[in-house]
């Protein structure tokens, strides 16, 4: 049976989704391992996007919080919003409750990707904060350390990500990930997934 791997991210202006394609390829790329790209639901009404100039969604299909059950791992994503994860990933979070009660993701492993509008804006501290939600439902985070080699170590071009997960620098909006973001999100999908095979392949 193929091992599941489920990449559910919020991206409201599209660097995070962008991410999300090329960690779903990495993950693809292990033999045996299915990968599956959802959304989660959106909070803010049509007219605060609109003044947001936000884009209208893509045809991701939306994740409900039961659902996340069926995976035996994930990549979770979100843009932050003041150095933590944005609400609407919060909201979503907030009504796994039934999961939580039974610890259903129990045992599960789980990475973290993330968008920021600067150098300053949360790299490090998006994903940190996020792991608190990893922790109640029992799940095993995993970072990808400094497994992507030389690419952790790029000084000369400007690099979203840190040893914690994929990311990318949003900018004013106009600044789109980079070939080397995109290679990072690319290895984290693979090393996930290589790490969720072994987990379900031992038990």
């Amino acid at each position: 049976m193929a091992t599941k791997v489920y990449i559910v991210y919020y991206s409201m202006y599209g660097h995070v989704e962008k991410l999300a394609e090329e960690i779903k390829k990495g993950a693809a790329s292990v033999e045996g391992v299915e990968a599956k790209l959802w959304q989660v639901p959106e909070t803010l009404p049509e007219e605060a996007l609109g003044k947001m100039s936000a884009p209208p969604k893509s045809d991701v299909p939306i994740i409900t919080p039961n659902e996340l059950a069926d995976a035996d791992g994930f990549v979770f994503g979100f843009p932050t919003r003041f150095g933590m994860m944005a609400a609407q990933f919060k909201a979503f979070l907030d009504a796994t409750g039934g999961l939580w009660r039974t610890q259903q993701l129990a045992g599960k492993p789980a990475g973290i990707f993330y968008s920021t509008g600067s150098q300053g804006g949360g790299q490090e501290t998006t994903p940190l904060t996020a792991i608190t939600q990893l922790v109640h439902h029992g799940m095993i985070f995993v970072p990808i350390g400094y497994t992507f080699g030389a690419g952790m170590f790029e000084m000369e071009k400007v690099k979203g990500g840190s040893p914690y997960g994929a990311g990318t620098f949003a900018g004013d909006g106009s600044r789109q990930p980079s070939e080397l973001e995109l290679e990072q999100a690319f290895h984290q999908g693979k090393y996930v997934a290589t790490i969720t095979k072994k987990l379900k392949g031992a038990a």
